[in-house]
């Protein structure tokens, strides 16, 4: 009875060892793609009626199903995207990422695939008209964005309140604890068509290029994404999935 146990213990402690790679990952399946979000961004990705939607979502699968593959979605806070991706715990991070130096010295980044940029969201009845009128006053941000590093080198009277989820940002300014928030452009006019009281103020702040996050270690995955982009450009689904999120004008 006891060597039975001990042949049980020693057989799970080998499942366990075989199933785990260095770094923590899981052992990875034949024909899948591990690829991790944050989806707390509409309308680049969000949740609706319980099911992972948004313009992130339909790219990501379009692209895996050109690349011949499957995706495996992984559901994080922004955060610990980069880090996550690192530490081998999915393959790849989309969710409107911006392409920056700082993130480039630890992950590599697929062509560009969408345009964006930051914007300040305000309420409709706010007299601030320009980023600099928010000299003095309560920002909101979402942790690990470029927003929080922008406000930080570029307009430091400002006072940033940093949130962990998108959505506190938007609450925050609805309810007056907050006098702006600084977002990606895409998720701030989302905001201001789907709920009344919000509006974008004119100047954009920054033009970005949005991303596919990859590690620096697999220069075939960042050439697979590539390619994949350039084969749903050229068959038009490319073209169908910005329609179908932005209009027929944002590209």
């Amino acid at each position: 009875m006891k060597l039975q146990r001990l042949f049980s213990v020693a057989c799970i402690a080998l499942a366990t060892t075989l199933a785990v790679l260095p770094g923590g990952a899981s052992a990875q399946t034949p024909g899948v793609l591990r690829v991790a979000t944050d989806a707390t961004f509409p309308p680049m990705e969000f949740t609706e009626n319980g099911a992972r939607t948004g313009f992130d979502v339909d790219m990501m699968n379009a692209l895996v199903k050109a690349m011949g593959k499957r995706v495996e979605w992984t559901d994080i806070d922004f955060k610990g995207l980069i880090p996550g991706l690192i530490a081998h715990r999915f393959d790849a991070a989309i969710s409107g990422i911006y392409i920056t130096d700082e993130r480039s010295k630890v992950v590599d980044f697929t062509e560009p695939y969408f345009a964006g940029g930051l914007v300040a969201l305000v309420k409709s009845s706010s007299t601030i008209k320009t980023v600099t009128d928010l000299n003095g006053k309560k920002v909101s941000v979402q942790v690990g964005t470029k927003s929080v590093n922008f406000l930080r080198d570029n307009f430091p009277q400002i006072t940033r309140v940093e949130v962990e989820k998108n959505q506190e940002m938007f609450d925050l300014v609805g309810i007056g604890r907050a006098d702006a928030a600084v977002t990606g452009k895409p998720a701030a006019l989302q905001l201001a068509k789907t709920r009344t009281g919000f509006r974008v103020l004119d100047k954009q702040l920054t033009t970005e290029a949005y991303g596919i996050a990859v590690r620096k270690d697999e220069p075939e995955l960042k050439a697979a994404f590539n390619a994949a982009l350039a084969k749903i450009k050229a068959d038009g689904t490319y073209a169908a999935i910005v329609h179908k999120w932005f209009g027929a004008s944002a590209q």
